[in-house]
């Protein structure tokens, strides 16, 4: 054999081999269920949950009708900083209503609002945004007040992004939520954000239909209007959905106990509570946890939204998996 035919077939080789683990790359990238996250223990505990109660004849194997898992929505499907997106959205309205209330000039909390003066916005504490959210919601019919949510999202922009707030949404757990899903499980969310807000866009974004969500909301009551029967909104809280009203939202509405919960404040810790620490079937608790401030925002403990304190000490008493989102995420949002 000459040098050159020595080289031509040493090459052939070569080429060979790299196509072949090209191949087995690419297979293994096609196979990856959650190919945003990176290979870190929160990714390894969500792939060893879902093998575990999927394998028949094993002890931990649970039916499909028991496979329920249920998801926070802001700060842990989408963002939640500056604002909640709800409560932008109530500012807006507020702002929009306010040249039929010359009242608001003078009354706080929508003094407030209309001067952009967050920090006295901030003071008013839950009293104060809870009167701003009755003045945007209520007042109208739930079929209007789904026009107004659709059209607000179609147009508004975060502000430090520069997107829709349908765009913020974190990619990994869009991954999430598919791969559970595509093993049985149904998925379901359960927010401290008004239901009616988010049920107008959640099947299109995540994939979770109207009746597979879980929130607050004010009273509604049935009239007829020139003979068309309506729901007509109150300015009147029916059900706060957030910290305690979690599990009793849960118990309402999907009627079984959870075996996975995912959460990233403390307004989850009652929701993570009441799906881990119950004995019996394997159960599965996971917090997101914002560290990322170049790609999204760093927060904790000491902030107005998405505080995360007692429940970060609870994690690691009760064994829940925590992202660390700069860490274990290999990308924050979907790329468009």
């Amino acid at each position: 054999m000459t040098t050159c035919d020595f080289l031509k077939l040493a090459r052939g080789a070569a080429l060979g081999i790299a196509a072949s683990l090209f191949i087995v790359v690419s297979a293994q990238a096609q196979n990856d269920p959650l190919p945003s996250w990176n290979d870190t223990a929160p990714k390894t505990a969500i792939v060893s949950f879902v093998e575990k109660v999927t394998k028949e004849n094993s002890p931990d194997f649970v039916p499909e009708p028991e496979r329920i898992a249920v998801f926070d929505n802001d700060g842990t499907l989408w963002v939640e900083h500056p604002m909640y997106t709800q409560l932008a959205f109530a500012l807006d309205r507020v702002k929009a209503e306010a040249p039929s209330h010359p009242e608001w000039k003078d009354t706080q909390p929508f003094k407030a609002v209309l001067e952009g003066d967050m920090k006295t916005l901030a003071a008013s504490g839950e009293k104060g945004l809870m009167e701003i959210m009755m003045a945007a919601h209520a007042g109208m019919t739930s079929d209007e007040f789904q026009k107004i949510v659709s059209d607000w999202l179609a147009t508004a922009r975060d502000p430090k992004f520069k997107k829709p707030y349908t765009e913020l949404v974190y990619q990994p757990m869009l991954e999430l939520l598919d791969y559970l899903r595509a093993n049985g499980f149904k998925t379901f969310i359960v927010s401290g954000g008004g239901i009616e807000f988010m049920r107008p866009w959640t099947e299109q974004v995540y994939g979770v239909p109207p009746e597979q969500v879980v929130g607050s909301s004010i009273k509604t009551q049935f009239e007829m209007r020139d003979g068309t029967p309506s729901l007509f909104r109150l300015p009147q809280i029916n059900f706060i959905d957030d910290k305690a009203g979690k599990p009793v939202g849960i118990n309402e509405h999907i009627g079984r106990r959870p075996i996975a919960a995912f959460g990233n404040s403390d307004g989850d810790l009652e929701m993570l509570q009441w799906t881990t620490m119950t004995g019996g079937s394997v159960r599965f608790g996971m917090l997101i946890h914002h560290t990322d401030a170049e790609r999204e925002y760093a927060y904790d403990r000491d902030t107005e939204f998405g505080r995360l304190d007692k429940a970060l000490d609870a994690a690691a008493l009760n064994q829940w998996t925590v992202v660390d989102m700069k860490a274990d995420w290999k990308q924050v949002f979907p790329e468009k």
